[in-house]
């Protein structure tokens, strides 16, 4: 079975429901890394011209192959992240090899009736 490890960082009060959009779009876990830091283009400042860094989560899905896409593609629309600057940013990597994943292939292969790859 051929796996992808999709990658999301958001703005932490988006964190909930980018999670039940990714489980609904096929996801079967996550990790999430609280307290991460992002910068886009522009730093954003505030009063005084002092920085303002928002708190941002770090998602990540280890997700099958065929399912990556749907669930990448159900997290950016909920996120809104190409209408709204600054909400997030989500990506795709291929995974070459997988350890500690056997209970999640079983699950997915009673589930959807076919064998692993």
């Amino acid at each position: 079975m051929r796996f992808k490890l999709i990658v999301a960082m958001v703005e932490d009060d988006l964190t909930n429901t980018l999670l039940d959009a990714a489980r609904q779009a096929g996801a079967t876990g996550s990790t999430v890394i609280n307290n991460a830091r992002g910068e886009g283009l522009n730093k954003a400042l505030g009063i005084f011209g002092m920085e303002i860094t928002a708190q941002r989560d770090m998602l990540l899905f280890l997700a099958e192959a065929h399912r990556s896409q749907h669930i990448l593609e159900a997290i950016a629309r909920v996120g809104e992240f190409d209408e709204t600057p600054g909400t997030g940013i989500a990506f795709q990597l291929d995974v070459e090899e997988a350890a500690g994943v056997q209970h999640q292939i079983e699950a997915l292969s009673d589930t959807k009736g076919h064998k692993n790859q």
